[in-house]
């Protein structure tokens, strides 16, 4: 409790108008964790509103924390998917290392979540989508690992945030030390004689805890111990099973997420493959369908006017 204390008192305090660097000015506070704040900001060139993701003022100084930042900004300039978040610049050096990202008009997946609660009929179009993210990310050498409802905004678009743990692949099975966070990180993030398997389908894991969390309002397997040093306390995903779906979660729906959470990435499904087993629930909902135009399909005509 003191260290989270600690780093909420770690903030720059930008009032509305205040200047956070040339040209970028604070409009209000949006959020923050423990290495950076979240502002939501004008800026001069865009002409346009943003967010801004600044590193916190007692993390500055950090290599740890100008690392993953640097990396994110990589990552972020690497990538151009309509299913994720844009960053518009990057000022690594100065006072004030900061990202200016798109301002995404929209809640939480988590925040939607605990208010209302997510239906099939909501939950599969958006599985369809981070499908596509995932796949085109893996495309390009990237692994997110820290797909959870809390990164994903439910714009007109919803769109993947928060890539400050990507990793390209080689990277990724070299890191030190597990990273993501502990109830969606997939096996071979858990336990490090394991980070050699860390591949596509690791965020494909992250995905089926989304999709079962959303569908049974709880995670497939219950907290580990946080403190503990002992990867199978720590994250009970190494030696359990997931506890199986509510029973009224239709069949098909409940085989995709299951298989999505098979401990070896093998076995899992690539995020391509869960969008093909996906698309005819999609298309059997009873809701015009949103997804991708085949080639060769006739568009629904409108209706005629009345006469």
């Amino acid at each position: 409790m003191q260290r989270a204390a600690a780093w909420k008192d770690d903030v720059w305090g930008f009032e509305e108008g205040d200047e956070i660097a040339p040209g970028r000015y604070a409009v209000r506070l949006l959020g923050g964790g423990r290495r950076y704040e979240a502002y939501l900001a004008w800026d001069d060139v865009l002409h346009a509103l943003v967010v801004v993701k600044a590193i916190r003022p007692g993390q500055v100084g950090s290599s740890r924390t100008l690392t993953g930042m640097a990396g994110e900004a990589e990552a972020l300039g690497s990538l151009a998917h309509p299913s994720i978040v844009r960053c518009f610049d990057a000022v690594l050096e100065g006072p004030r290392p900061h990202l200016v990202l798109e301002l995404l008009d929209g809640p939480r997946l988590s925040t939607l979540e605990r208010r209302y609660g997510i239906v099939v009929e909501q939950l599969l179009p958006l599985a369809l989508q981070l499908c596509s993210a995932l796949h085109y990310m893996a495309a390009r050498g990237y692994t997110h690992l820290d797909v959870k409802p809390r990164n994903i905004i439910m714009s007109s678009t919803p769109k993947l945030i928060d890539l400050s743990v990507a990793r390209r692949f080689e990277d990724a099975r070299r890191t030190p030390e597990p990273i993501g966070t502990d109830a969606y990180m997939a096996p071979e993030q858990c336990d490090p004689a394991r980070f050699g398997e860390i591949e596509p389908r690791t965020d494909v894991w992250g995905l089926g805890v989304t999709l079962y969390e959303a569908l049974a309002r709880r995670r497939p397997f219950p907290d580990g111990a946080r403190a503990s040093e002992t990867p199978s306390e720590r994250f009970p995903q190494l030696v359990r099973d997931p506890e199986p779906l509510p029973r009224k979660i239709p069949p098909p729906v409940a085989e995709v997420v299951g298989a999505c959470l098979h401990d070896h990435p093998r076995e899992r499904p690539a995020a391509a493959e869960v969008a093909e087993r996906l698309e005819p629930l999609v298309a059997g909902l009873p809701m015009p369908r949103i997804g991708r135009f085949r080639p060769g399909a006739t568009p629904a005509r409108p209706p005629a006017p009345p006469r």
